[in-house]
């Protein structure tokens, strides 16, 4: 039912296994664009298959998941986003952009039409982790209508960083008030 979005300049899609090769010389296995993302960059084809792998069974459990976002004026790809559910009320979001499309406002159109989405899937509790520093992140969040919560210390990794190191983050929620 939601596996294709359109906003004023983008489609988000579900994406599909035909999508490696696109996926991985366009950001996942780029090492600028990865590093300070959650999940450790892709250094080969297999990876990215492993990654729509991982996309199919999230769509399987849930009503929504990662998401393919395309210029609607070309079909572009521009990069990813997506809802990770913990449970039907609360979900994970976030964003992942090849480099040459930073910069556009691209995040934050995208990141809004996450949080529509959410509401229309009566998620009550959506949410974010950011690296603190990653400063263009944090702003797209907030323009995104993500109200910064607060530091939570060694909290996640960033194996693109390093692979052992716990690091802080800072953690951004949208909470809806319709649930």
């Amino acid at each position: 039912m939601f596996q294709r979005i359109e906003t004023a300049r983008l489609i988000l899609r579900k994406p599909i296994h035909a999508d490696a090769e696109n996926i991985f010389h366009r950001y996942s296995g780029d090492p600028e664009v990865t590093r300070l993302v959650a999940w450790p960059r892709h250094t080969s084809i297999a990876a990215t298959r492993a990654f729509l792998d991982f996309c199919d069974a999230a769509w399987a459990q849930w009503p929504a998941g990662p998401y393919l976002i395309e210029s609607r004026e070309d079909s572009y790809l521009l990069g990813s986003t997506g809802l990770a559910f913990e449970s039907r009320e609360c979900a994970m979001t976030g964003y992942v952009l090849a480099k040459d499309s930073w910069g556009n406002g691209y995040a934050t159109e995208a990141l809004r039409a996450m949080v529509e989405l959410a509401g229309k899937l009566r998620v009550h509790r959506l949410y974010a982790h950011c690296h603190p520093e990653n400063l263009a992140s944090r702003r797209v969040l907030e323009k995104a209508g993500f109200t910064i919560e607060g530091g939570k210390p060694e909290h996640a990794i960033f194996p693109n960083i390093s692979p052992q190191a716990v690091s802080d983050v800072l953690s951004y929620a949208h909470i809806s008030s319709d649930t």
